[in-house]
């Protein structure tokens, strides 16, 4: 037990959307899915007019559809997002995952039809293009900016356009980079 004096909670707000995805993918699983399909994933079938489907613009980033996709996603975010939450603040933080989160719930409910989407690809997606901001200096683009454009979102648009049956939301990566270039010019 004096070992748990040596670790540190070193990212709220990283850490803590973790947990939460933690807790909700072992749900997942005892549940054989039900629990994301309901309450953690979107939907173009859902109406409007059931509450829960706003609720689910949010909560789709905290669902994942197997522990691969889980572990993938989070490999990204508990490596890019504690360097972020540093730089940025963990309030500016929460609002870029919720504004990450809401963009692509509605963009995964208008544009993807006949699938449920889950996951936090799109917040990683914006967490690995604002990370090329930290080192940002007026009145320069960052070559590492380019580059993530390049090898990233200019691949998401690709796939997206050549596989239209993946089950993978390109456009939830691609609003995700989005909402990391504009957080980074926004809060430089």
């Amino acid at each position: 037990m004096k070992y748990l004096n040596y670790v540190q909670y070193n990212s709220l707000v990283v850490l803590t959307f973790f947990f939460i995805s933690l807790f909700v993918m072992i749900i997942h699983t005892l549940t054989k899915g039900e629990s994301t399909k309901h309450f953690f994933s979107t939907s173009s079938s859902s109406s409007l007019l059931n509450p829960l489907t706003y609720v689910r613009f949010f909560t789709h980033a905290l669902g994942h559809g197997s522990w691969d996709h889980f572990i993938h996603n989070f490999l990204y975010i508990l490596l890019v997002g504690p360097m972020v939450e540093e730089k940025y603040g963990s309030i500016n933080l929460i609002i870029m995952f919720l504004i990450t989160a809401l963009i692509g719930g509605v963009s995964n409910k208008l544009f993807c039809k006949n699938t449920r989407c889950y996951g936090a690809s799109g917040i990683v997606f914006m967490l690995i293009v604002l990370s090329s901001f930290v080192n940002f200096e007026m009145g320069k683009i960052p070559l590492t900016l380019v580059l993530i454009f390049i090898f990233y979102i200019a691949d998401e648009i690709f796939k997206g356009l050549a596989r239209k049956n993946d089950n993978i939301s390109h456009l939830g990566h691609i609003m995700g980079g989005i909402c990391g270039v504009v957080f980074g010019f926004y809060f430089r």
